[in-house]
């Protein structure tokens, strides 16, 4: 049998396996989500920083960015960079503005191939030079990936959001919290807490989205990219046709 020595002050990192759900609550970093709903139910009011969060999605764009704004928003304000490695789409400055979110403070990776993906998230967990990072993993992924992105996690300084299809709810996974996203009427999510620290959630939570155009979106052959104005970065304008959404921000993407 254990028990806690008097006057022995433990890691929190030990703490937070110890206590109560409570108690783990008031110890878990986090950024508020926005949501009020939510985050009752999130480990430390908010989501939490220091660990990943896995999002599974049953389909692309049903409202996964507006779920994340207002946290990212706030991040954003305090001049912290959100990263966006492999999103599926590209971001779309226009509606990226309209939720609170400067275009400029948004930062693309672009990795194709999986195992360049696989490497990139890492790396990019590694460096912590990020206020968010929001990560499109490869079809599938095995556990011990997951595992490795949870260790490199541990000591980000901001939430971490793995996507994933909701298929995917079925493999096992070293994230701490998992969650499903479920299409409702518009402007509704369901948010289902799969996997946390506490107990389990029996019903999911329905979030009412700010409204707003896509934040993610394909060029379409019509469009006319702005270029971007960079006499201030001091950067130089690439030439030819711009290639990608990215070229509508007012600042120039930073991509590897």
């Amino acid at each position: 049998m254990y028990s806690r020595t008097p006057g022995l002050a433990l890691p929190d990192t030990i703490r937070a396996q110890l206590c109560s759900p409570a108690e783990t609550q008031s110890l878990q970093k986090s950024v508020a989500s926005g949501h009020s709903s939510l985050d009752a139910e999130l480990p430390g009011r908010g989501w939490p920083i220091g660990c990943v969060t896995e999002l599974l999605v049953r389909a692309l764009g049903i409202g996964e960015l507006r779920l994340l704004a207002p946290a990212l928003s706030r991040l954003a304000q305090a001049d912290k960079n959100i990263l966006l490695l492999a999103p599926p789409q590209l971001p779309y400055g226009p509606a990226l503005a309209a939720l609170g979110l400067p275009p400029e403070r948004f930062v693309v990776v672009r990795a194709p191939e999986p195992a360049d993906r696989l490497w990139a998230i890492e790396q990019s967990l590694k460096s912590q030079q990020f206020g968010a990072l929001l990560a499109w993993l490869p079809n599938p992924t095995r556990p011990e990936h997951i595992r490795r992105f949870q260790l490199a996690a541990r000591f980000a300084q901001g939430p971490v959001f793995l996507f994933r299809p909701l298929a995917a709810q079925a493999d096992s996974s070293a994230a701490p919290l998992r969650i499903a996203l479920l299409p409702r009427q518009y402007p509704g999510l369901g948010v289902h807490i799969l996997k946390r620290r506490g107990p389990v959630q029996i019903d999911p939570i329905l979030v009412n989205l700010p409204l707003a155009s896509r934040a993610l979106r394909p060029l379409q052959e019509h469009d006319q990219p702005v270029r971007p104005n960079l006499a201030s970065t001091g950067m130089a304008l690439p030439q030819g046709n711009p290639a990608h959404a990215l070229d509508r921000l007012s600042v120039p993407s930073r991509v590897q």
